[in-house]
């Protein structure tokens, strides 16, 4: 088979596979929003609603949070940061079991429907950080980013991150219901301790060095950093938050490809 064969034949593959996860991004839609009242607009308004929710009661109670950043600037790139990376796994979780049928289709992999749910996730919270962003700046609650480029970078890789882990989590809650069962106290125990409610750089030196053992932290300090630039003193390691993603995308292939090969379709 020549080069240009062979190119056409990939070109050819990911044509469909793209198809297959437009289709199926279509049918998540519509199976978790309807066609009633403001429909696929809940895909980012859930989270605006939320990270708006946070921002207010933090403004109220006047929450100490170890920075000169303005409370609303600081609810906004944390809490929207936790909501990027914690909403995928849970979409996840579970995802093959009320979708076998579809797997009578040769062309519907695993890994089409956890990629369909994780899009589905990364755009709804991207597009309700970007709108807030944009809101609050119109309204001056909030100073354009210094650094739009490292914002995008910190964000890809906290949704990278997110990606891999609830891919990760997906494959193996096919394999035990304890996953599940587990991931719900978890995620909510991870939330502090992800740099959603602090900066580095207002803790002890001592444990600055632990924190960053976080991977989640070390995104959001990125987006920080580019958020802010010099009023805000970031700490990040970007090689250890790209060793992360590459580790556990690694190890959620390896695990979507072993349960595709067990799947029986219904």
């Amino acid at each position: 088979m020549t080069t240009f064969s062979q190119l056409a034949t990939i070109r050819r593959s990911a044509a469909i596979q793209g198809r297959v996860i437009y289709a199926l991004l279509m049918r998540e839609i519509l199976t978790r929003y309807g066609r009633h009242n403001i429909g696929f607009l809940w895909l980012f308004v859930e989270p605006m609603l939320f990270t708006t929710g946070v921002t207010i009661l933090w403004t109220i109670s006047k929450s100490a949070h170890g920075s000169s950043l303005p409370i609303v600037a600081f609810a906004l790139t944390g809490y929207s940061s936790v909501l990027l990376w914690r909403n995928m796994p849970a979409r996840c979780i579970g995802a093959i079991e009320p979708n076998l049928a579809l797997m009578y289709h040769r062309h519907v992999k695993a890994i089409d429907i956890f990629l369909a749910r994780l899009l589905l996730e990364a755009g709804g919270a991207t597009i309700s950080f970007v709108t807030l962003s944009l809101f609050y700046i119109y309204i001056g609650w909030l100073e354009p980013p210094e650094d739009v480029l490292t914002v995008v970078g910190g964000w890809l890789l906290l949704a990278w991150f997110g990606a891999s882990l609830a891919m990760l989590l997906g494959a193996l809650s096919e394999k035990s219901e304890l996953v599940e069962r587990f991931w719900h106290p978890g995620s909510y125990i991870m939330f502090p301790l992800s740099g959603a409610a602090f900066t580095i750089d207002a803790l002890p030196t001592a444990a600055q060095k632990f924190m960053l053992y976080v991977p989640m932290v070390n995104g959001v300090e990125i987006v920080r950093d580019g958020y802010f630039g010099d009023h805000v003193r970031s700490h990040y390691d970007v090689n250890y938050l790209l060793g992360w993603c590459i580790g556990l995308t690694l190890l959620a292939l390896a695990q979507v490809a072993m349960i595709g090969r067990g799947i029986t379709p219904e």
